[in-house]
């Protein structure tokens, strides 16, 4: 707003107006005068209007500042480049003393005035008429002429009427200003509140904020504080003429942004050196404004600014930061959320792999290698990262094979763990075969882990399990089930399941499970399915069915154990398609080969 435009030129004579061409030039120079709006052009028309009133040859409009109580030029004609750069007190030199008398000054004689203040050399006299709004002042209009006695008392008249409609034209032109700045203001705060809603990267927030808000509001210091879980607050960034600053953490309550954030409420400081609740941290801050980040009633942080000049944050700066930290609260509260989101992603991730790991190190890693006249094989897919299908072939005699099958309701985490638990309980009592034969039999093992599973009280979870006890020197398989879908048996006689029912296990105390016993012959093949084979579901959702899976092994059967388990698995990847699996999958083939 100061500035200095060249001299309109030499002095001109304006002719002596009568008094009805008096009344309407000013009428005419007031309606021009309140016509402006913008700040600037009504400042430039002044002097312009002025001249056809008075002979002048300066003239500078003062407004005066509320807060600093002072007076600058905002606007000159004839003052030399840098005299916008004065500032004058209330009652100091002639303007001064205007402004702080609210009366208008005639002084044609300045070397004869002690008050005269030389701006503009070589003049003799001079006219300070107040301009008054509301009875208030808000600056002055000053006339300099190079003789004496050049102004006369009719002059400070018509320049007193005069000023009273360009008192009235700067309030409506600031006003005017005002509204305009802060519709900008509020257009950049609805631009930032979209910018910093789309950054979910913490450290960018914090960086992105700093910027934008210097597009709102001038600082030299900013800092945004965040209260920590001991009640601390922390800095996050700290910005001082776009260095990084190091800051101490600041105990709720304590300092200017501690009495913010405890408080939940602004805090505006023209002087810290007056305030006793001041920290020094930037060296020679004058002025400071913390206002709270808040989420409904609960403050996460601060957002500071610090300037080296005092009252250099106003109310407007109160109302606009507290409209920016709204919209920071928000978008820090969501980008902790993200990274607390992805953290917590990552370490279950994490978790899960290992727990991958543990589940493939539990299954068997080959077929007992003492066993002769047998072929073994199995594959395994689970539908989700963790599987709740487990399978086991052990070996508790030199010449017995047991094969194992479960499946575990549910999928997931909770699936895989119980199944650990389960395979684990089978494993216990399938290796005391040889020290309690009596109680080690199929259906004294599922009976047993069935009473156990049940104890945990875990009724959401049950298990389906098939237990089968090839006994290769008696030639004999004795099996016994809970529930897992019937197993296929490729014979002399052809290829059909083994239809044997059984209580999934968990379910019930005390249940009893039924056994058969089938002779083993050479060329006879056993497969056992989870049911992720039996109903795995193609894109109409038709499942796969046993119907097909027998079809499978009686193309299959004079192939190795491992060629018919992967030939079960491709004909289910085929039958379903692009369709996701919809549950666990496990096949296990035993070949009598001898």
């Amino acid at each position: 707003m100061n500035h200095q435009p060249p001299a309109d030129g030499p002095t001109i004579e304006t002719p002596t107006l009568s008094s009805d061409e008096l009344l309407t030039t000013l009428f005419d120079l007031g309606r021009q005068v309140s016509a402006v709006l913008d700040l600037n052009e009504l400042l430039e028309q002044i002097p312009r209007l002025i001249r056809r009133l008075i002979p002048f040859e300066a003239l500078a409009v003062y407004l005066l500042d509320e807060k600093r109580g002072e007076l600058r030029i905002a606007y000159s004609v004839g003052y030399p480049e840098k005299g916008h750069l004065m500032t004058l007190g209330r009652g100091e030199g002639l303007v001064g003393a205007a402004v702080e008398n609210e009366q208008a000054l005639l002084v044609n004689d300045l070397t004869a005035d002690a008050r005269y203040i030389e701006l503009v050399p070589g003049m003799q006299s001079e006219i300070v008429v107040p301009l008054l709004h509301k009875s208030r002042p808000i600056g002055a209009l000053n006339l300099l002429g190079p003789n004496a006695n050049q102004f006369t008392h009719r002059d400070v008249s018509i320049l007193s009427q005069f000023a009273v409609q360009v008192a009235a034209a700067l309030v409506n032109a600031r006003l005017y200003e005002r509204s305009r700045l802060d519709a900008e203001a509020f257009e950049t705060l609805a631009e930032i509140g979209r910018e910093v809603a789309s950054v979910l990267d913490l450290e960018e927030l914090f960086t992105r904020i700093a910027q934008l808000t210097r597009r709102v509001i001038d600082y030299r210091t900013f800092g945004i504080f965040l209260l920590n879980d001991i009640g601390e607050l922390e800095i996050k960034v700290a910005v001082k003429f776009g260095e990084k600053v190091d800051v101490p953490r600041i105990r709720l309550g304590e300092g200017l942004v501690g009495y913010s954030a405890l408080h939940r409420e602004p805090v505006l400081v023209s002087d810290v050196s007056q305030d006793p609740r001041y920290i020094s941290v930037v060296p020679d801050v004058r002025s400071e404004l913390a206002i709270p980040l808040l989420l409904k009633d609960r403050c996460i942080g601060v957002v500071d600014l610090e300037s080296p000049e005092l009252d250099a944050f106003s109310k407007r700066d109160v109302e606009i930061l507290t409209l920016l930290a709204g919209q920071a609260a928000v978008a820090i509260e969501n980008a902790s959320l993200y990274e607390e989101v992805r953290s917590t992603q990552e370490r279950l991730e994490k978790e899960v792999r290992f727990a991958q790991r543990v589940q493939a190190a539990l299954l068997p890693a080959g077929p007992p290698k003492r066993l002769k006249g047998v072929e073994l094989a199995a594959a395994f897919a689970s539908a989700r990262e963790l599987g709740g299908d487990f399978h086991d072939y052990l070996s508790p005699e030199s010449h017995t094979l047991v094969v194992v099958l479960g499946d575990v309701s549910g999928k997931g985490v909770p699936a895989a763990l119980y199944s650990a638990f389960a395979a684990e309980l089978v494993r216990g009592r399938t290796f005391r075969r040889r020290y309690l034969p009596d109680r080690s039999s199929p259906s004294a093992v599922l009976s047993s882990v069935n009473t156990i599973l049940h104890q945990r009280q875990l009724e959401e979870y049950y298990c389906t399990l098939c237990y089968a006890v090839f006994d290769l020197k008696r030639r004999v398989l004795t099996m016994s089930n809970s529930g897992l879908p019937y197993p296929v048996r490729c014979s002399a006689d052809g290829c059909a399941q083994i239809e044997l029912p059984g209580v999934p296990l968990g379910s019930f105390p005390g249940t009893i499970y039924d056994e058969l016993t089938l002779t083993l012959h050479a060329g006879d093949v056993f497969v056992f399915c989870s049911d992720g084979v039996f109903e795995a579901m193609n894109g109409a959702w038709q499942e796969f069915t046993a119907e097909r899976l027998i079809q499978v092994v009686e193309r299959t059967r004079e192939l190795p154990a491992q060629k018919i388990v992967d030939s079960i698995f491709e004909a289910v990847h085929e039958w379903r398609g692009d369709a996701p699996p919809n549950d666990d999958m496990t096949a296990v083939a035993v070949k009598i080969t001898a």
